[in-house]
């Protein structure tokens, strides 16, 4: 039967088996030595917890997804937080607001953009759209001091298209403009450039009324589809 201990298990050894020293050693320099690791790619990890996420989804409680994520966060190596991302991706439209303190935890903890980006697009944004009353955390989170926080609230609309909350948007955006921090500029650019995708000539209007406000880097990045 799965448990929450056994994902973890045969997660950590399965990565332990097919891990590699000499990518370990490039996936660590690449991430600027902060972070250890198995030295499995992204193609061997996920072949590897696919079949685990899928049990998952039969056979583990909400409560205990959200353990075994935790346990994976504890882990040493990087891949474990990264199926942990996976995990916790997978069907996010089905969790429960009782999710939301354990990804504010996940955010802060071992913190980097590849597991921040992945909480903010894949996970809290499913979450947030079924359940909009936590939406006041993330306007929180965008005001706060807390620059990981920050980052994931500014991203979590990332895939909503056309039902982006634009105001909600352009507020965040227009609130962190002078932020000096550049994984704050770069996720203002980014934010901006995926709502022109449907929404272009409002984003043109944002960035003709911000004007010098906003960061070269993050007006770059918004306009990478623009005419």
């Amino acid at each position: 039967m799965l448990t929450p201990e056994r994902f973890v298990d045969t997660i950590v050894e399965g990565l332990r088996v097919v891990g590699n020293a000499g990518d370990a050693a490039a996936m660590r320099r690449y991430m600027r030595d902060q972070f250890d690791f198995a030295g499995v790619k992204t193609p061997q990890r996920r072949a590897l917890s696919r079949p685990l996420i899928a049990a998952a989804r039969r056979a583990l409680s909400e409560a205990e997804r959200l353990d075994t994520a935790a346990r994976l966060w504890r882990q040493p190596w990087r891949e474990c937080q990264m199926v942990a991302c996976d995990l916790l991706a997978d069907r996010a439209h089905t969790l429960s607001a009782a999710a939301l303190p354990l990804l504010d935890t996940l955010i802060g903890s071992k913190s980097w953009w590849d597991s921040v980006d992945g909480l903010a697009a894949q996970v809290l944004g499913p979450l947030l759209a079924q359940h909009p009353a936590l939406l006041p955390s993330m306007d929180a989170w965008a005001a706060g001091e807390r620059l990981w926080h920050k980052r994931a609230a500014i991203l979590f609309q990332l895939s909503y298209r056309g039902e982006t909350d634009a105001e909600r948007l352009f507020r965040y955006c227009h609130d962190n403009a002078g932020h000096p921090d550049f994984f704050i500029r770069k996720a203002i650019g980014w934010a901006l450039r995926q709502h022109a995708r449907v929404a272009p000539d409002a984003v043109s209007a944002f960035l003709i009324a911000e004007g010098a406000r906003l960061s070269p880097l993050s007006r770059r990045e918004a306009s990478k589809h623009l005419n």
